[in-house]
């Protein structure tokens, strides 16, 4: 068994607090994303904050797969945790998805003079990409929470593995 520096913390396993963390930043970063994907006020008011948050979100979620691997070596194999981690595995490219078009909308914003008006498609284009990578993020996190809460409190978990 190969204990990681993501495996526990005073006795703790590390994963539910990691979780819990990339559980509020994630759709945070999503839903602030299409704000400002969407409403030129708050995009401009926010500046680099959808940028920061979806980098945020882009650290947590390897921590949060890391730290599940480690916690997934201490219990016994069962279908459940084997589907929350199939399924957790599917967020990184979402996430990746949304830093990048949040670097793009804020490239986007620095490069929009004032007085300078942007061709419309830009505009639709990123706020169309932002809705996809936001909408499929949120899904995937309600599909992974839902799987990993399923894994924890049904009475097939079992015992820890020795």
């Amino acid at each position: 068994m190969e204990i990681t520096m993501l495996d526990t913390f005073f006795g703790l396993p590390m994963h539910p607090l990691i979780v819990h963390a990339t559980e509020v930043v994630v759709p945070t970063a999503a839903l602030i994303l299409l704000l400002a994907a969407f409403w030129p006020r708050f995009r401009r008011w926010a500046k680099l904050l959808p940028l920061g948050l979806t980098l945020a979100a882009l650290v947590l979620v390897p921590l949060s797969t890391e730290s599940g691997e480690a916690l997934e070596e201490r219990v016994s194999e069962s279908a459940l945790i084997e589907t929350h981690a199939d399924l957790a595995e599917g967020m990184l490219p979402w996430v990746i998805g949304m830093v990048l078009i949040a670097a793009v909308l804020f490239w986007w914003n620095l490069k929009k003079a004032p007085t300078t008006r942007a061709p419309q498609w830009v505009a639709i284009a990123i706020a169309v990409a932002a809705l996809g990578a936001s909408s499929g993020t949120m899904v995937q996190a309600i599909l992974i929470g839902h799987s990993g809460a399923t894994a924890v409190w049904s009475e097939d978990m079992g015992t820890p593995a020795q």
